[in-house]
């Protein structure tokens, strides 16, 4: 299946000169979006790890199906303000001003292999935020595996460690 061909194009979203990348007709489509947790499956497989994190709301789409396909477990990451327990905070900058990201503290021990999943490699920084809070509390990122990659923002660059994707524009 061909999942590149089913993505859409929205110009001019969210603002005018961007052009959005859409996955809403592969969460539509049950055999697509089950090819899309395998193809990102296949690329995790390459790697040791514990457990799969991933970012509200788009990481949990795809890294909870996949946590159950492997066998592991799943850490969501939310926006602050989100997690009902005490949590570990890391703010990080956007293009225009920071947003902050929360995990639980009991979510990972140090020493524990982390595989983060999300759908999309932007510019990086949520990505590299969540590297850098897993490292904070002494696990190791394996890998970070995406669904789709911009390559032209460079988030690649900015993001340490294994990088995978699955489509690439």
């Amino acid at each position: 299946m061909d999942l590149k061909s089913a993505i859409r194009d929205i110009p001019d979203f969210p603002e005018k000169g961007v052009l959005f990348r859409d996955i809403t007709p592969i969460l539509q489509d049950g055999k697509l979006l089950a090819e899309a947790v395998d193809q990102i499956a296949a690329l995790a497989e390459k790697y040791e790890f514990d457990i799969i994190a991933g970012p509200e709301s788009r990481g949990f789409i795809f890294g909870v199906p996949l946590a159950v396909k492997l066998g592991k477990g799943f850490i969501p990451i939310r926006k602050a303000g989100k997690l009902p327990y005490e949590t570990i905070k890391k703010s990080y900058a956007l293009e225009y001003g920071t947003a902050t990201i929360e995990m639980h503290t009991d979510a990972i021990k140090p020493g524990t292999k982390v595989l983060i999943v999300d759908d999309l490699l932007a510019t990086g920084g949520t990505a590299s935020a969540i590297v850098d809070m897993m490292e904070e509390v002494g696990a190791e990122v394996a890998a970070s595996v995406f669904l789709i990659e911009l390559s032209f923002l460079n988030g690649r660059e900015v993001l340490k460690g294994n990088i995978e994707t699955v489509i690439t524009y």
